[in-house]
């Protein structure tokens, strides 16, 4: 049974939430305090992160950035700020998703369903395949990435972006592709949030800016994958 870790300092929206939550079949953690919320991911590790940034004690991007430095947890982020550059700061962060307050409970159980199956069972493949000469390897059953080498922890947004993007090299996918590949709707329509989920992932598999992009931006039309699979 999938664990839920909900941070919500108002009372009524925490237990409204477990309840719904739980009538779906999760199992569910909550706290309203950001630093009880970090120690409870330390100790539970739980599959999913439900995060309001606004607490009272930590404010929640900074209860986000420290869980994903020692647990790479999946996170839908819920607020009341809604603006389109506090959705694309939260995408900044890593979330997975996020919801504006008020909400509708069925959506948002909706949402965390649909991160959960993401999350576990990612894009099934025949093992790993290799681009670039060995650049990047994609392991799609075992959900690994590697560049040069080197094991890189994907959330499952970027995931999804990069096994898209790596399934027909070369091409070039618009914004709202790769929202309805990854996401399997459409995310409110806000197709330039791909844009964080895209500069996270690059920051990630691009970390030699002396190395040519992985990961191109085509102008006007989308992103592809620069990279050519071996041989």
């Amino acid at each position: 049974m999938p664990t839920v870790l909900v941070v919500e300092d108002e009372e009524r929206i925490r237990e409204l939430l477990r309840s719904y939550l739980e009538r779906a079949g999760l199992e569910v953690l909550s706290t309203g305090s950001g630093a009880h919320a970090i120690q409870l991911a330390r100790s539970t590790a739980p599959d999913l992160l439900v995060l309001d940034l606004r607490l009272p004690d930590v404010p929640g991007e900074v209860v986000a950035s420290e869980i994903r430095q020692f647990l790479p947890v999946p996170t839908l982020m819920l607020t009341a700020k809604s603006s389109e550059q506090d959705r694309i700061r939260g995408l900044e962060l890593g979330a997975d998703d996020y919801v504006t307050k008020p909400f509708s409970p069925r959506e948002l159980v909706l949402r965390v369903e649909a991160i959960l199956r993401r999350s576990a069972h990612g894009v099934t493949g025949p093992g790993p395949v290799s681009y670039g000469d060995g650049e990047l390897v994609i392991d799609a059953d075992r959900r690994e990435v590697q560049v040069r080498g080197e094991s890189v922890e994907l959330t499952p947004t970027e995931w999804g972006i990069l096994v898209s993007l790596a399934r027909v090299p070369g091409r070039v996918y618009s914004r709202y592709e790769l929202i309805n590949k990854v996401r399997g709707f459409e995310f409110e329509g806000y197709e330039r949030t791909i844009d964080s989920h895209v500069k996270n992932l690059r920051r990630k598999v691009e970390r030699d800016s002396r190395q040519p992009a992985i990961v191109e931006t085509v102008l006007g039309a989308g992103y592809r994958l620069r990279l050519t699979p071996d041989a």
